[in-house]
């Protein structure tokens, strides 16, 4: 039976084109041997041609063309075999993609069918659990269902209608899971808050509670505690965050900030058969701001009990083959409060108990501590993690925080100094000192074994000391009168730099530089916030000049007396003010300028009313005249009262003398430029020189005291550089020809040394009418 059925094969294959006439395996053989035979041939005709040396050219071509005839077969051969074995792949792999194609559109209707299954099979499910108040495996059915529904939905190119329906389904059961859910949170955690008309926080903190459920109903206690089974299903659900971030923001505005931020707040419980309560009460507080072992406590106090009756939940159910720690609720609110909670903390707590005293440092180490295990507790409830909190870094870095707190008081101080009015004085002294205590000389060893070697000196030995001494009151700021807010920032100043000798490197610096910056503040806040008044009011420039004058004199010295207190850094020659004396000078100074070049144009501004001191015979012109004399006397008496014990004597001196020679040189330019001066004119322009002769040393009242001030008001040619010009002139007035002569003494005498010749002819000219006599005496001046 075989042998027909191999050629029935044949037959059918050679039929389809598949074989030709000739079996292959026939062919291959016949070529086989012939190959056999050839190459018996081709090895004995080489054999010949290189061994033998035989001539057989005529073979070795038959044997040449017999072989491209065999190989010219064996490539037809092949070629019918690789065409032949190429069609069957063809056929193959058509016939197998084909299956595996059926194949796979099989497994995919089965797939979704499956899931569907898988779906179906979830949602009743889901519904059991659900009225068993099983919400964890409730929840856990539902993203099944919302698993299998996403893989029917990725099916691309595979859409059915059921599935529009099928997430409708999901959709309303999600929902009433949440709804159920809720219900339960509610019951679980219950905020009574109160209206939002409250007016403040505190009482809207009073009027708030907190009830947690401690005890679940008989028919929840089959299904475990309801706080791990509804947390856990909304953490499954994804809700978790959303529901837990609501009751964080509650709990910070109504119990956590409050409880920071109100010293007079305090929590209290009330414990139930099934509640717990939390509610607060206001007692009235010994301090504005509590210790913040106190906040700390209450806070700690909050987390105990919620972490008793609420959030020591884990995130998750515990699986069979895990017993690592899972996250609990307590952590996640931690992550989603602790940033806001802490920088409540700081600013409204850790801020304000920064010492502001070097000496309280030390007591410090108590607030480090109590924020260490305020951590630590937190950490232990899980609310936090292992990391170091900002919380903790701030305290324990509160020597910067000091630093940074006393330079920001200091600052503000002196702001508020130098903002305050400038017109409230106190006397200083060459006796004036600032209120200080006394600093150890750094070279006092050294003096005191000088004075004991000092003793031990022979009666005998020459001493070669000058006996004359400079008085101790060199180098003092002469009396005079400043704003009380100067001495009190010069005090500032010096209680700081005592307060940086006593602290550490990196604060002692920043100390030091916070008092360099109070001057420079000084130097441009003064002068800009005071402008106005500065401008307007004579006295208050006056004060100013002392006040910059007093800096500077104190800023000379200042460096130089802590310079060995301060921290080795600042020994090395940074350790001073000498730099901003120059700035200080001339801030007063150029404040004072100012405020004389106002006084003295107001002066030249009234005597420009006196019509020239011309045509004194007129009323009207001599009134207008001893008007603006009388005006002038006026405002320098005025100056010398707003100045007098504010200026020290020298500059006031000085200042009124200024003004007073400005007020004579305008009166004799303008009497030296008249051309004509009748006798009468004569006369009544030497009344009024003689009012000013007269009243002007009375304006000079340095001291209160006036019988003092006699002193001064001999010495007025020394202050009015034109007092002497002012007094020949009044001679020139009233005197003939030969005494106008006598007194030019051949260029000479007293008139030559105030006036020029030129300027005497004038007068001459102006005075007498043109005669022999006048002609004579003008040409004996020369």
């Amino acid at each position: 039976m075989a042998a027909p059925a191999g050629s029935l094969v044949a037959a059918v294959l050679a039929h389809s084109g598949r074989l030709d006439k000739e079996d292959l395996g026939t062919r291959i053989g016949r070529l086989s041997r012939r190959v056999e035979e050839l190459k018996g041939e081709v090895c004995n005709m080489i054999n010949k041609k290189y061994n033998e040396f035989l001539p057989s050219m005529q073979s070795a071509e038959d044997l040449v063309s017999q072989v491209d005839g065999l190989s010219s077969n064996i490539d037809l051969l092949k070629a019918g075999i690789e065409n032949e074995v190429q069609r069957d792949l063809n056929v193959a792999v058509a016939e197998f993609t084909e299956l595996k194609q059926q194949l796979e559109r099989d497994t995919l209707v089965l797939s979704i069918l499956k899931k569907l299954q898988e779906f179906d099979t979830a949602i009743k499910e889901y519904n059991t659990a659900l009225l068993e108040k099983k919400y964890v495996a409730a929840a856990q059915q539902l993203e099944k269902a919302r698993s299998s529904l996403n893989m029917l939905e990725s099916r691309k190119g595979f859409e059915l209608k059921i599935l529009k329906a099928l997430g409708t389904e999901l959709t309303v059961q999600t929902q009433n899971m949440l709804y159920h859910l809720g219900e339960e949170w509610q019951k679980l955690a219950v905020w009574k808050l109160p209206p939002s008309k409250e007016s403040s926080s505190l009482e809207s903190a009073v009027h708030s509670e907190l009830h947690l459920r401690t005890v679940p109903s008989k028919e929840e206690e089959i299904a475990g505690p309801p706080v791990a089974s509804v947390l856990q299903a909304f953490a499954v659900l994804g809700e978790l965050h959303t529901k837990l971030k609501i009751f964080g923001q509650l709990l910070l505005k109504y119990v956590l900030k409050p409880l920071i931020s109100y010293p007079s707040l305090q929590p209290f419980t009330e414990e139930q058969s099934d509640v717990f309560i939390l509610r607060f009460k206001s007692e009235e507080p010994n301090l504005d701001h509590f210790s913040p072992m106190e906040v700390f406590d209450k806070i700690k106090l909050i987390f105990e009990v919620l972490h008793k009756y609420l959030l020591n939940v884990p995130l998750e159910q515990p699986a069979e083959d895990k017993k690592e720690c899972r996250p609990t609720l307590a952590e996640l609110l931690g992550d989603m409060i602790w940033e806001e909670l802490s920088d409540c903390l700081i600013q409204n707590c850790l801020v304000n108990s920064i010492p502001t005293n070097s000496s309280k440092l030390e007591q410090y180490i108590e607030v480090i501590k109590s924020t260490e295990e305020f951590e630590k507790a937190l950490k232990n409830m899980q609310f936090l993690k292992g990391d170091t909190t900002d919380l903790l870094k701030y305290a324990r870095n509160v020597n910067s925080h000091f630093a940074n707190k006393k330079c920001q008081d200091v600052i503000v101080a002196a702001r508020n100094l130098m903002t305050s009015e400038i017109h409230n004085t106190v006397k200083i002294t060459p006796d004036s000192c600032v209120t200080l205590p006394r600093l150890p000389d750094p070279g006092a060893g050294d003096h005191l074994k000088m004075q004991k070697t000092s003793k031990l000196l022979p009666n005998d030995m020459v001493n070669l000391e000058n006996e004359t001494k400079l008085s101790q009151y060199t180098f003092s700021l002469p009396t005079c009168r400043i704003s009380s807010s100067v001495e009190k920032l010069m005090e500032l100043a010096y209680q700081t730099l005592l307060e940086a000798t006593a602290s550490t490197d990196q604060c002692c610096i920043q100390l030091f530089y916070s008092v360099r910056n109070i001057f420079q503040l000084f130097y441009d806040v003064v002068p800009t916030y005071h402008k106005e008044n500065l401008q307007k009011l004579p006295q208050l420039a006056a004060i100013h000049h002392n006040n910059c004058m007093y800096i500077a004199h104190h800023l000379l010295t200042l460096g130089h007396q802590f310079r060995y207190r301060l921290t080795n850094i600042l020994c090395d020659g940074a350790a001073t003010f000498v730099d901003l004396v120059p700035g200080f000078r001339r801030l007063g100074m150029e404040c004072f300028l100012a405020q004389m070049r106002v006084q003295k144009g107001e002066i030249l501004e009234r005597l420009s009313s006196a019509r020239n001191f011309s045509n004194m015979d007129d009323e009207e012109n001599y009134c207008a005249a001893n008007r603006a004399i009388r005006q002038v006397l006026h405002q320098l008496k005025r100056l010398g009262k707003v100045w007098q014990d504010v200026l020290p004597v020298n500059i006031y001196c000085k200042a009124i003398g200024t003004l007073l020679n400005t007020a004579l040189t305008e009166v004799v330019t303008r009497i030296a430029a008249l051309e004509d001066i009748s006798a009468e004119d004569a006369d009544r322009l030497y009344s009024l020189c003689r009012t000013m002769v007269e009243e002007g040393p009375q304006v000079f009242t340095p001291l209160p005291e006036d019988d003092k001030n006699k002193k001064y008001q001999e010495e007025v040619p020394v202050y009015v550089q034109k007092w002497m010009t002012f007094k020949e002139l009044m001679i020139i007035l009233q005197a003939n020809l030969q005494e106008i002569v006598d007194q030019w003494a051949d260029g000479k005498g007293p008139l030559a040394a105030e006036f020029s010749a030129a300027e005497v002819k004038s007068l001459i000219r102006a005075l007498f009418q043109n005669t022999e006599r006048r002609a004579a005496a003008l040409a004996k001046i020369k």
